[in-house]
């Protein structure tokens, strides 16, 4: 009796315990979700005839500011900017220093985007704006816009929306030199924009994905997009602002020697009618060859047989451009010939197989090549040069469900240097079953012609196209069973690519339609059919 009698005075005497423990523990309360508030400003917010040179924003808790280089927008630009803190550490209070000399009769707005949060949970006090006039009033007019890409679905984060004031000493190339009148960013999440706190007047609209957050137009690294007309204000409208990539001017770059009898000639913008020639009279029955490089902008000159000088004198051009460059010879040893199959495994119905030479091939042996299918019997083949991309294209029909075995002897290749590929080579090939696929049929309607259709993925990068200059049907026959993004090239001067535009020039990219939806029709044994109606 008595051991019964202890086992339950323990258990009652651990179950007043364990009820109190339970009792007296903190659960640590809801997390605070409200932003700091602000108490007070000096000078306040709002006010006219400015001169301070110092503000100091008070608030009701400690704050933190964060990726304040890029959050925080200053309309019209201060040059030197002012001197933010504290940054990276807490404090109840933010300061200003001004260092710019401000415009007169001027309205200046300091808007901080995310940049202020709290110090413990970092809830954002969330676009604050702080204003001032150096004048006797605030500026209060306005001009509103969306943002869109040119060539992608969506638009980029962080672009810059600027105006700048069309006066005496206005000219178009005031994007390139000078820093804006106003500006705005639409930061990390929106695609429409607000230039407020503006003066009336004649402006230049003008959109940047400014890289490297200067304020000026760089050709080399940033996307630009400029509304037609200069715009009055006040105004009603609202404006669209399409984003786009300029091609490059042409440049040739110094050439360099990579190897024995290669030269390598960089270069920017587009090289399609790029002409590289000897300007030194004195070489006389030098051959060359030109082939590009298959990840970079440079073309590689090679000659034969090795010139000895210790430099001379090459001229460039490309349209209206001409350069003389000064080449400095080396002596280093010449390339060996390797040959690389650009297919492995799997090849699909409308791909022709291809290898590619490290020296610029001269001729094929077809008679050393041979293709059987899986029955071993011998496949009719087409053999083409690609000089350019220095690579041969192996062409031959295909079925369903084979396999196929390319055999190249020994000397089936001759480069120009005269080296031949000293082993057999060999590569297997197969196809997949027709049911592997899908056939997507697209119709367009209200299409203008000629026009480019496309199928891309996420990233915009095309995977396969059509191109019509009258209305018909569109077939995709036997592609990839993923998803595809939809899009439609309005190829205006019918030169069977994307144009983009020009600032300078005026030029507005070639306009680019996108499918609303992802299609996700595309699989396996499926023919799915979309109506596309274009605006």
């Amino acid at each position: 009796m008595f051991k019964n009698l202890f086992k339950g005075l323990v258990v009652f005497t651990l179950g007043f315990i364990l009820s109190c423990a339970n009792r007296g523990t903190p659960s640590g309360g809801d997390k605070d979700v409200t932003p700091p508030q602000i108490i007070k400003t000096i000078p306040e917010n709002f006010s006219t005839n400015f001169n301070a040179n110092e503000i100091r924003i008070y608030f009701d808790e400690f704050v933190k500011i964060k990726d304040v280089q890029r959050q925080l927008i200053i309309s019209p630009p201060m040059d030197p900017e002012p001197v933010i803190t504290p940054v990276g550490s807490a404090s109840k209070y933010i300061k200003i220093k001004i260092l710019d000399t401000l415009q007169a009769n001027t309205t200046y707005a300091l808007n901080f985007g995310q940049s202020i949060v709290d110090n413990n949970e970092e809830n954002p006090y969330s676009y604050y704006k702080y204003v001032f006039s150096t004048g006797n009033y605030i500026d209060s007019l306005s001009v509103k816009g969306i943002i869109v890409d040119a060539e992608m679905r969506r638009p980029d984060k962080f672009v810059s929306v600027m105006l700048y004031d069309v006066d005496s000493t206005y000219t178009d190339s005031i994007v390139y030199k000078q820093k804006p009148k106003y500006v705005t960013n639409t930061l990390d999440s929106l695609t429409t924009f607000n230039l407020e706190n503006l003066k009336a007047g004649t402006y230049l609209l003008v959109a940047l994905k400014d890289e490297n957050n200067n304020n000026t137009f760089q050709q080399k690294t940033d996307k630009i997009g400029f509304n037609d007309t200069l715009i009055t204000i006040p105004t009603d409208s609202v404006y669209t602002l399409k984003l786009f990539k300029e091609e490059l001017d042409f440049k040739a770059l110094t050439p360099r020697q990579v190897s024995g009898q290669k030269i390598a000639f960089g270069y920017e913008g587009d090289a399609k009618d790029m002409q590289i020639t000897l300007g030194d009279n004195q070489l006389k029955g030098i051959e060359k060859r030109i082939t590009k490089d298959s990840e970079s902008d440079t073309l590689y000159y090679w000659y034969r047989p090795k010139i000895e000088l210790d430099s001379t004198i090459f001229v460039v051009k490309n349209k209206m451009y001409a350069d003389t460059l000064i080449h400095r010879f080396r002596d280093l040893e010449k390339d060996s010939l390797t040959l690389k199959a650009l297919q492995s495994g799997t090849l699909n119905f409308d791909q022709n197989f291809l290898i590619r030479g490290s020296i610029p091939f001269v001729s094929v042996n077809k008679n050393n090549v041979t293709i059987l299918d899986k029955d071993s019997l011998n496949v009719d083949f087409k053999i083409e040069l690609n000089e350019l991309d220095n690579n041969y294209s192996f062409n031959f029909d295909k079925s369903e469900s084979n396999t196929y075995k390319l055999q190249m002897l020994p000397e089936t290749f001759t480069d120009f240097f005269g080296n031949v590929n000293k082993d057999t080579l060999n590569y297997n090939l197969r196809t997949k079953s027709y049911a592997d696929f899908s056939n997507l049929r697209v119709t367009l309607i209200n299409a203008k012609y000629p026009l480019i259709i496309q199928l891309t993925d996420e990233k915009g990068v095309v995977k396969y196209e059509q191109y019509s200059t009258k209305n018909n049907v569109f077939d995709f026959r036997y592609i990839n069973p993923v998803n595809y993004y939809l899009r439609v090239v309005h190829d205006v001067n019918g030169n069977k690519k994307w144009d983009t535009g020009n600032y300078l020039k005026k030029i507005q990219p070639e306009h680019i339609s996108y499918y609303p939806k992802l299609i996700d029709e595309t699989r396996a044994n499926w023919d799915p059919i979309i109506e596309f109606t274009l605006e």
